[in-house]
C-alpha cells in the first residue's frame, strides 16, 4: 500500500479528467490522475477536432489531449499510467487498487472513466477507425459535407445522427438490421420525410471497404443472404455506448444503462466524497466540451467538500 494519503484521486484521462486535474491542482489539492487503459480517452481515436473552443484552425484529438495533459502537469498534477481495477468506497479513506496489485488511499475520488462506443466488431471497421469510421456525427460529420455517408442503427440516436448528417451531406443511408426502427414515432417521421435519407431495412454490414485514403464503401447483406455494395465516404456507428462503470456497479448508484447517477446540477454521487464527471455520467451529449465543463464542476465540488470537513 502506498504510504501517502492522496487528497484527490482522479480516475480517467479524457477532457473531464484532465480538466478536473487542472482545477484541483490550481486549488492546491495535489491531485493524482491515473490515465487508464486508453490514455486521453475517446478523442485519441479521432482525427481532426474543429468544435473545441480555442483552436480556430482545428486540432487533432491526440494533440488536444496532450495539451490538456501538459496543462494539468504544469500545475502539479501527478499523472500516472495505470488502470484502476478495484475500488472500495465502503471505508474511509477510500481504497483503490491499481493494476490488480498496488493499493492507494484517497480522501476524495473523481470518476471520469468515460463511455466506450459500441462497434460492430468487424476487422475492417477497426482498420478504418478515424479514416471514415466514426461513432460521433456531431464530432466528425463536418468532414463529410456534400458526400455520401451511412449510419448504422435504428434507434433515436441513429435517427438524430442521420437527420443531422442529411443537413450537410449529399446522401445518407440508414442501415438497419431489423425490418423496423426502434426509434420514437416522431424521429421515424422525421427520417422518412427527409428526402436525402434512404433507409435500408433488414441489412447488416459485412465489410467496410476502403483504400489508403479511407472508407470508400460498404458491403451489406440482406435477410435473404444477398449482398449489396453502397458507395460512401463515411460510416457512423449509432448502436449505443457502454459507460465504463463495471468496477463501481456495486457501490455507486447507476441508471438502467450503467451511467453514474449524480445529484442534478452537481457531480455528487450517492457516496460523499466521490464525484463523477464526463461521459460516465452523461448519456445525452457526449461532447469533449461538455465533458470538460463537468470536470470543472467535479473539481469545484471536490474542493468545497474538502473545505467543509
Amino acid at each position: 500500500m502506498e504510504n501517502q494519503l492522496i487528497k484527490c484521486l482522479i480516475i480517467g484521462s479524457g477532457p473531464a479528467g484532465y480538466t478536473a486535474a487542472i482545477y484541483t491542482a490550481r486549488a492546491g489539492l495535489s491531485p493524482v490522475l491515473y490515465e487508464g487503459i486508453e490514455p486521453g480517452g475517446q478523442l485519441t481515436t479521432t482525427t481532426d477536432v474543429e468544435n473545441f473552443p480555442g483552436y480556430p484552425e482545428g486540432v487533432t484529438g491526440a494533440a488536444l489531449m496532450e495539451d490538456l495533459k501538459k496543462q494539468a502537469a504544469r500545475f502539479g498534477t501527478d499523472v500516472r499510467f495505470g488502470v484502476i481495477t478495484h475500488a472500495d468506497f465502503s471505508r474511509r479513506p477510500f481504497q483503490v487498487t491499481v493494476d490488480g496489485r498496488h493499493v492507494l488511499e484517497a480522501e476524495t475520488v473523481i470518476v471520469a472513466t468515460g463511455a466506450s462506443a459500441k462497434y460492430l466488431g468487424l476487422p475492417s471497421e477497426q482498420k478504418y477507425r478515424g479514416m471514415g469510421v466514426s461513432a460521433c456525427a456531431t464530432c466528425d460529420g463536418f468532414f463529410y459535407r456534400k458526400k455520401d455517408v451511412a449510419v448504422v442503427g435504428g434507434g433515436d440516436t441513429a435517427c438524430e445522427e442521420a437527420t443531422y448528417l442529411a443537413s450537410i451531406c449529399n446522401k445518407v443511408y440508414m442501415v438497419i438490421r431489423k425490418d423496423h426502427m426502434r426509434a420514437s414515432k416522431a424521429m421515424q417521421h422525421r427520417v422518412m420525410n427527409t428526402p436525402n435519407i434512404e433507409v435500408l431495412f433488414g441489412h447488416v454490414t459485412e465489410q467496410v471497404i476502403g483504400d489508403e485514403q479511407g472508407v470508400t464503401g460498404l458491403l451489406l447483406r440482406d435477410a435473404a443472404g444477398e449482398e449489396k455494395m453502397i458507395d460512401v465516404s463515411g460510416l457512423f456507428l449509432a448502436i449505443g455506448h457502454h459507460p465504463n462503470t463495471e468496477i463501481f456497479k456495486d457501490q455507486l448508484d447507476l441508471d438502467a444503462d450503467g451511467y453514474i447517477r449524480t445529484v442534478p446540477g452537481t457531480s455528487k454521487t450517492n457516496i460523499e466524497g466521490v464525484f463523477a464527471a464526463g461521459d460516465v455520467q452523461d448519456p445525452h451529449y457526449r461532447q469533449a466540451i461538455t465533458a470538460a465543463g463537468s470536470g470543472c464542476v467535479a473539481a469545484l465540488d471536490c474542493e468545497r467538500y474538502l473545505l467543509s470537513r
